[in-house]
């Protein structure tokens, strides 16, 4: 009894660390590359995605907002992962390739849903170098830091399920 609720601990432990390193990671490369590419009010398009054009002329509160909102999107991604993963053991085993491939729809997903169901209601027509380099930085910078956490994390998992039996 007193086993299990080691092994209940260490899991949900190593689970927070996956999806907290994996999209802490992903977060801050993503931004950070965004807003070299695109310039430093990249923040302010993230927040008017939530409250529409006027907060593309924000202050620092607007900033800050689309900051966490970045965050939270990144964390999301690292949660469903690791949620997939502890289902679909190839994700584990696997992590470039599938990192690889998860980056790839993120980015399908920010443009196919979520930038048009956005206050901004951003649609194409998208030039065809535009969804390129979208496509391969979010599988560099968002689905290699996701997945390579999750794998890191994920085998402590089932290291300590062993050393605790």
């Amino acid at each position: 009894m007193m086993e299990d609720s080691v092994t209940e601990s260490s899991q949900r432990r190593n689970a927070l660390l996956a999806i907290g390193v994996g999209g802490l990671t992903a977060g801050a490369l993503d931004l950070t590359q965004a807003c070299i590419l695109f310039g430093w009010d990249i923040p302010l398009s993230i927040a008017a995605g939530l409250l529409g054009p006027r907060a593309l002329h924000g202050g620092a509160a607007t900033y800050v907002l689309g900051v966490l909102l970045h965050f939270f999107i990144a964390l999301s991604a690292a949660a469903i992962y690791y949620a997939a993963s502890r289902r679909l053991g190839f994700l584990t085993e696997h992590p470039l390739v599938c990192g690889l491939f998860f980056g790839a729809a993120i980015e399908t997903v920010m443009n196919l849903v979520v930038l048009p169901l956005s206050a901004l209601h951003a649609r194409g027509p998208y030039e065809l170098h535009d969804l390129i380099q979208g496509l391969l930085v979010h599988m560099v910078v968002a689905g290699l830091p996701i997945a390579f956490s999750v794998r890191r994390f994920a085998r402590s998992t089932s290291l300590d399920a062993t050393l605790v039996s």
